[in-house]
């Protein structure tokens, strides 16, 4: 498999349009899935910020820096992205609600139903910082370098959003069990061993 930095090569030594292609079909559903996050859900903003991103990237592709990340340069721009369009719809925003309370807790509750309504509870900064850690699996440092924030607001904002979370899911008779950070943490260093 190519590389992401052989593919970055191409597209800005000879302007491959192909090479550029692969990088998309590579990132799009991380991308994607990134935004779709920080929306609490909005699938079509997601995917139109997502191709926003990719636009950008294309433009900008010579301003990546020599030794620096595809994937976390293409991430901070997705972070831009949202951070514009939440801006410009500031205004329009409407309070957001509560996760429903009708499902029955005794039933598993599928992911991707309940995390967009999840994220609603936490404020932007901390979704963004819970998003990029737990779902991109990315590091503080990485976070920080993406959103521009000071590692210790970064902590802050994954710590005040993991507590908003778990006391709701408390509230409401679901639970994590504490064991399952544990593992996210030890998966994680395993990974990046690999």
């Amino acid at each position: 498999m190519i590389s992401d930095l052989e593919l970055v090569t191409r597209v800005t030594g000879s302007n491959d349009q192909a090479a550029f292609q692969q990088l998309v079909e590579r990132h799009q559903c991380a991308i994607r899935r990134f935004l779709r996050r920080l929306l609490a859900g909005d699938h079509g903003t997601a995917d139109d910020l997502a191709q926003e991103t990719f636009l950008v990237a294309y433009r900008k592709l010579q301003a990546l820096k020599s030794g620096s990340s595809f994937v976390s340069w293409l991430h901070t721009i997705a972070y831009r992205q949202f951070l514009s369009f939440t801006r410009k719809h500031s205004r329009q925003q409407v309070m957001a609600e509560p996760p429903v309370q009708s499902v029955d807790n005794r039933q598993a509750v599928d992911a991707e139903i309940l995390v967009p309504r999840l994220m609603r509870l936490v404020s932007i900064e901390e979704r963004s910082c819970l998003t990029l850690s737990y779902a991109a699996g990315m590091s503080h440092p990485e976070i920080t370098e993406i959103t521009g924030m000071p590692l210790g607001t970064v902590k802050s904002h994954i710590q005040r959003g993991k507590q908003k979370l778990q006391r709701w899911l408390e509230e409401h008779d679901h639970s994590i069990p504490k064991d399952s950070e544990d593992n996210r943490a030890r998966t994680q260093k395993e990974a990046r061993r690999a």
